[in-house]
């Protein structure tokens, strides 16, 4: 494992907000590469969350 790619726990919250950044991202037109390096995560990583939280609201 490359040790500058500490591994860190988000919390369901903060992956829908990264969802949703994400979402305004794509809609500029960039590409999954960009947003996965600006969310500071990886391309599988972005592509699991998408699978998993795609179609869950945050709660308030």
């Amino acid at each position: 494992m490359d040790l500058s790619m500490a591994r860190r726990k988000h919390t369901p919250n903060q992956i829908l907000k990264k969802i949703r950044d994400a979402d305004v991202m794509l809609a500029d037109g960039q590409s999954i590469a960009q947003i996965a390096k600006c969310l500071e995560v990886s391309e599988q990583t972005y592509y699991r969350w998408r699978n998993q939280y795609g179609g869950m609201k945050a709660r308030r």
